[in-house]
């Protein structure tokens, strides 16, 4: 279900270092709308082969998908829940969070909101939407189908690690 063809069976954690370094000088050279382009250009392109699975096979791929990159990330402890209605990632331990804090590295406070737009850029061409909660090391991810009355995220909902 993963769109990369690397066959390591669990990812490399110092990623997250670089991640979180590229995330803090986007933010700084190009301000908080830089950054959000940076997010939703990788969702939309990046993981474009994602989006056309869940178009086609729709909330059950969502599910595939997210118990396949956690078993494959070092240090989560995410639940993948699903139902007709909704696909829940209950986010006991981030396992970016934790590695970052592992390596005493400063969190770029937007660190958690990579999350919401890389995904929401994954979830809206396939008619799905998420909505995150919480954060900082912890926090609830839900994939639904889209409907325009449930109100656009919150991202004060979406806690910083500052």
């Amino acid at each position: 279900m993963l769109p990369y063809t690397d066959k390591k069976p669990v990812g490399a954690a110092d990623f997250y270092f670089a991640i979180n370094a590229t995330f803090r000088f986007i933010r700084r050279k190009l301000g908080p709308d830089g950054l959000v382009k940076y997010w939703t250009d990788l969702g939309a392109s990046y993981f474009e082969p994602v989006t056309a699975r869940w178009r086609d096979a729709g909330l059950p791929a969502v599910a595939g998908y997210w118990r396949d990159f956690f078993s494959a990330e070092p240090g989560g402890n995410v639940t993948v829940s699903e139902s007709e209605e909704e696909v829940i990632l209950d986010v006991g331990t981030c396992p970016a969070v934790a590695h970052l804090r592992a390596g005493r590295r400063e969190i770029d406070p937007w660190f958690c909101r990579h999350c919401y737009f890389v995904s929401d850029a994954m979830a809206r061409p396939a008619g799905m939407a998420v909505r995150i909660s919480g954060g900082n090391g912890s926090c609830t991810q839900r994939f639904y189908r889209a409907d325009p009355d449930v109100p656009a995220q919150d991202l004060d909902a979406i806690t910083s690690c500052a």
